[in-house]
């Protein structure tokens, strides 16, 4: 089985469906924007405001007795935008992977809104355009599921259903096969939902219009695949063992880069620098050498000869090596790569 470590991750381990990972947002200071995710804008309107904040949230560990506090102050994910606009879905979505099978936990608060008081999340997430939503609403008191398809939301699965404001309330979307399954608080709070031919994607938190909405404890619980970017890393460093490092990157949705494949595979999700952003968006070819190791980013071309990607070798120098000695190296290398995958969404599989 292979794990896969992400920046924001609390623990990796085995879990029914191969793998788990966990956010910890005490990772990151009060008032920052936890790194790995970006934020993306639904409808009209501003795009949310992400940030970290310090509330009182049940602890992580079950208390040991009933003298225990019930509440600890913890590190929680908020959206603080209060735009109004009717149709504004301010959307924070995770970078550190895509999932097809898997079960997504996490608690969330409604704090406030005076147009709308709604959390929850998305998933299959392709674009603002296209992903799928759970959500609950405390005015409209009730919980809802639907499809955003090229920019039309679908007819909602929805049940009428109490929903409190300024309490700690657990969501689970456990999405398997062709079937959605949703709780709230334990219990089964959405008849079981049929997705044909269900897309792999993001996930992510989601709030509508003006609610103020706090997040904490999120888990994904998935099954893990090999990403193509991968399986072709680990088949050039089977042929070539003594290459010290390689790494796959792809620009995110705020145009930044990640890793995406390793020979490190614990390293994915992490991100570059401007030297892979800059093969990727311009094609510029960057070397450095330090302690008698090649370092070189260069752009993963396409089958046209287009940048999809960024590549990041590090080699072994010797003595007498020039700069040009090494880019042909580290070209021949990047040769056998493109010939292997031709296109960004083969890369992206």
């Amino acid at each position: 089985m292979r794990h896969f470590v992400l920046c924001l991750c609390l623990a990796l381990v085995t879990s029914v469906f191969g793998a788990e990972i966990k956010f910890d947002f005490s990772d990151f200071t009060a008032g920052s924007s936890p790194t790995n995710f970006h934020s993306e804008l639904a409808g009209g309107g501003q795009p949310g405001e992400w940030k970290v904040l310090m509330d009182d949230a049940p602890p992580l560990l079950a208390p040991l007795t009933d003298k225990a506090p019930v509440v600890t102050k913890r590190a929680v994910l908020a959206q603080t935008s209060r735009d109004t606009t009717a149709e504004h879905f301010p959307l924070f979505i995770y970078d550190g992977g895509t999932f097809k099978d898997f079960k997504l936990t996490t608690r969330f608060k409604i704090v406030g809104g005076a147009a709308e008081q709604m959390a929850g999340v998305v998933f299959r997430f392709q674009n603002a355009s296209n992903f799928y939503v759970v959500r609950a609403s405390a005015l409209g008191k009730n919980i809802s599921f639907y499809k955003r398809i090229n920019g039309e939301i679908s007819s909602p699965v929805r049940l009428s259903l109490e929903i409190s404001t300024n309490v700690w309330h657990e969501l689970e979307v456990d999405c398997s096969g062709t079937y959605i399954e949703c709780q709230l608080d334990g219990q089964k709070a959405l008849p079981t939902i049929t997705d044909e031919s269900p897309p792999e994607g993001k996930v992510g938190f989601w709030t509508k219009s003006d609610a103020v909405s706090y997040f904490c404890d999120t888990t994904i619980d998935y099954t893990p695949r090999i990403p193509a970017a991968q399986v072709l890393v680990d088949n050039i460093m089977e042929k070539q063992p003594r290459i010290l490092g390689l790494q796959i990157f792809a620009l995110d949705g705020r145009d930044q880069p990640h890793i995406i494949a390793s020979k490190h595979e614990n390293e994915a999700g992490q991100p570059g620098t401007d030297a892979e952003k800059k093969a990727v968006n311009d094609g510029a070819i960057f070397y450095e050498r330090e302690n008698g190791v090649d370092t070189l980013v260069l752009p993963f071309r396409d089958r046209n000869g287009d940048p999809m990607a960024a590549v990041r070798l590090q080699l072994k120098s010797f003595i007498g090596e020039t700069q040009k000695n090494a880019l042909l190296r580290a070209a021949i290398i990047l040769k056998k790569m493109e010939g292997q995958v031709t296109s960004s969404d083969a890369l992206l599989q």
